[in-house]
């Protein structure tokens, strides 16, 4: 059965984060356009490595063959490249495997534009000019950090991770936080707010379709006692009690949940982030998105108060 693309849970991604392209971007800089023409057409034939979002959508790209029709999904590229200089690209999704059929060549433009085009949830880019505009315009998107990429062949559960504030939900908490820097205030809001859902905030319509597909494993679950899960969705926030509450009002008033939900408190994330393992995680703060050796995919959603310029 042929679903449209607005039946979808679409992602758009850059080949910057799909591919390790740090050498075809020193060229770039180096030469210039032309010089990185001549480079691409000479190494056509050499198979680009893996990037930092390569795990993700490799698995992500694997539910459609365990949730035959369910939900289906897709990965659109969305490049700066021109079809020529793309060509290796292209070569590089058949090498591994990958179906990904769809493309946008649009030649040193930002791809950003067309995400509403091709139906996005998630737009993933290593270009935080594309991802800082994406967000402007109010579509989703987030800015692959560098990375040391394990992607375990055998292992093909996804697990994906999410920041609250910033990130599902919009930074109206994180604005009172941030006007004092003070946690009692904070709590305050929050206390008196309990029974107010959250308005969504850049990657709720990511959350909310993956969910639908963690509903449907849910009902396989009780099927078969032994079914074995291949998504796995987790919320890794610094909130604590008694601010906890309002997120759980959000999620029940949107009829979502997550697999996992921690509540660390100011903790550092980095602690439930090495045993949890995600193959992505999205914090709108910078200062989270750090972990023991270097080995997790950390996602910048560069959104809200938290990322303001500091005067």
């Amino acid at each position: 059965m042929s679903y449209p693309i607005h039946n979808k849970l679409v992602i758009g991604i850059a080949s910057s984060a799909l591919f390790d392209l740090s050498e075809s971007h020193k060229v770039y800089e180096d030469g210039g356009e032309e010089e990185y023409r001549k480079y691409q057409e000479a190494h056509l034939g050499d198979i680009l490595g893996k990037g930092v979002a390569f795990p993700f959508i490799r698995r992500f790209l694997n539910i459609n063959k365990h949730f035959p029709g369910q939900m289906p999904v897709e990965v659109v590229l969305l490049s700066r490249n021109s079809p020529e200089t793309g060509l290796r690209v292209m070569k590089s999704i058949a090498h591994y495997g990958l179906d990904i059929s769809r493309a946008a060549f649009v030649t040193g433009k930002s791809p950003y534009t067309y995400l509403p085009a091709f139906n996005t949830s998630l737009f993933l880019s290593a270009n935080a000019d594309d991802v800082r505009s994406a967000l402007a315009s109010n579509y989703p998107a987030g800015l692959v950090l560098p990375s040391l990429i394990e992607d375990d062949e055998d292992d093909m559960e996804l697990r994906v991770a999410f920041d609250f504030d910033g990130v599902i939900a919009d930074d109206e908490s994180e604005t009172v936080y941030k006007r004092n820097n003070d946690v009692g205030e904070f709590h305050a809001h929050e206390t008196e707010r309990v029974a107010i859902p959250h308005r969504p905030g850049p990657l709720a319509d990511l959350f909310r379709k993956l969910h639908v597909m963690q509903r449907y494993e849910a009902v396989l679950a009780r099927r078969d006692p032994g079914y074995k899960r291949i998504l796995s969705i987790a919320i890794v926030t610094a909130r604590s009690a008694p601010s906890h509450e309002r997120v759980v009002t959000t999620l029940k008033n949107w009829g979502v949940s997550a697999n996992e939900t921690f509540f660390l408190g100011g903790m550092e994330k980095s602690r439930v982030l090495s045993i949890l393992k995600p193959h992505i995680f999205f914090d709108d703060q910078l200062s989270h998105l750090k972990s023991e050796g270097g080995t997790i995919p950390m996602v910048h959603v560069p959104f809200g108060v938290a990322n303001l310029p500091k005067i």
